[in-house]
């Protein structure tokens, strides 16, 4: 791999030279690209090899953010791409996707590592965690020009050439940026990404896929709330009520069953969603699916064993009490741990970590502070109740 120039800029530099580009490309995007982008002037044989360095009949049009496309077709379908964006630290790539969606997409990704050397490599994207995301593999017919990934002021260049048989009409595009540098080519979560669909032959980009990408970014996230506030918040919740509060007679009752109710309704609108964005991505993760069905059968059965509840009279209520309670906490457990596989799945980041783990860690300590008071007043119960047995006999006796 060669190392690639880096030219530097005084941070205020930096600084507007950023602000400026990103605001004339999101007007570009915004105005649909008519007017000719001033970047597309840039003189790339400075820092760029050939044959991306010189590109005949070169098109040039922005696609998202500060992502700008420049690229030249041959007659015999070979495409010659440079593609830039904005850069401070991390990795920014492009993909191509037969479907649209990421997995099995192959998508070429360039960085500066530690040490300031470029790096730029294809990688076959096989599922959503790093380890599933292979580098120095791929299906992009990449030809006998090496990739290359130049830093020129704030910007990054990607370039690379593709050889294929046929004209790329409504090509499905991703674009995905991380903030945080490839370890040992393992390449880290996204930041950000989107998904449209590119028409090389006339240079027009259809915003279909963008909204498509935009769904399903709201979908996931309507899946996860539901989640979390279900198995996460109210059925935890529903869960304390009916084990601290039975000294409130049937308060507790109707609170429990109440909490419960609207933590199961939850849940179910997280399974319905979960399957619409199953239907969308086709992703391949079974763990979480598998706990997930685990969790919603077992939920079922709560909800079955509240209908066919034997009386309190009944020799098998004690039964009935063992089962419901057991089972309620497997339920939770196993609903927490796949809480955490979506976050991590989904990549949403550290503000969804940190605010599942409040919640988790407040819930932990109101449970351990009602144990204690309920341990503590059971202690102050059999101490009466011996004072009183004690008492009875005395009198007894005096008698």
């Amino acid at each position: 791999m060669e190392e690639c120039p880096k030219f530097l800029l005084s941070k205020s530099s930096f600084l507007l030279f950023s602000v400026l580009v990103t605001f004339m490309n999101a007007a570009l995007v915004a105005r649909g690209a008519d007017i000719e982008n001033p970047l597309c002037n840039t003189d790339l044989t400075s820092f760029l090899p050939f044959p991306y360095g010189t590109l005949p009949n070169m098109i040039c049009k922005p696609l998202w953010n500060s992502y700008l496309l420049r690229y030249s077709l041959s007659k015999n379908n070979e495409i010659t791409i440079v593609l830039s964006t904005i850069y401070t630290t991390g990795w920014v790539g492009i993909g191509f996707s037969k479907t649209g969606k990421m997995i099995n997409s192959s998508c070429i990704v360039g960085w500066m590592n530690l040490e300031g050397q470029g790096r730029i490599k294809q990688y076959h994207i096989k599922g959503f965690t790093p380890s599933e995301i292979k580098p120095d593999q791929g299906e992009l017919p990449l030809t006998n020009s090496p990739p290359f990934v130049a830093v020129n002021g704030a910007t990054i260049y990607l370039a690379f050439q593709l050889q294929f048989n046929k004209t790329l009409n409504n090509q499905p595009i991703l674009l995905a940026f991380s903030t945080k540098t490839p370890h040992h080519h393992r390449l880290t979560v996204h930041d950000d990404k989107t998904t449209l669909n590119f028409d090389f032959s006339s240079g027009k980009t259809d915003n279909s896929r963008t909204d498509y990408s935009s769904n399903i970014s709201k979908d996931r996230r309507t899946h996860g709330i539901l989640a979390l506030l279900g198995w996460g918040l109210f059925l935890p919740i529903g869960a304390i009520l009916a084990r601290y509060l039975k000294h409130k007679d049937s308060l507790w009752y109707y609170l429990h069953v109440a909490f419960q109710f609207i933590g199961f309704l939850l849940g179910i609108g997280a399974v319905v969603v979960g399957i619409s964005l199953n239907n969308k991505m086709h992703a391949s993760i079974p763990a979480h699916k598998g706990i997930g069905i685990f969790v919603l059968v077992i939920t079922v059965l709560q909800v079955l064993a509240f209908i066919t509840r034997p009386s309190k009279d009944s020799k098998y209520r004690r039964y009935w009490n063992w089962y419901h309670n057991w089972v309620g906490r497997i339920c939770l457990f196993f609903g927490a741990v796949n809480i955490v596989m979506g976050i991590q799945i989904a990549g949403e980041g550290q503000p969804w970590k940190i605010g599942y783990g409040f919640l988790v860690g407040s819930i932990l300590v109101i449970v351990i502070v009602l144990e204690t008071l309920l341990r503590i007043r059971k202690v102050e119960e059999r101490e009466k109740l011996a004072a009183f047995s004690i008492h009875s006999v005395e009198q007894q006796i005096s008698l």
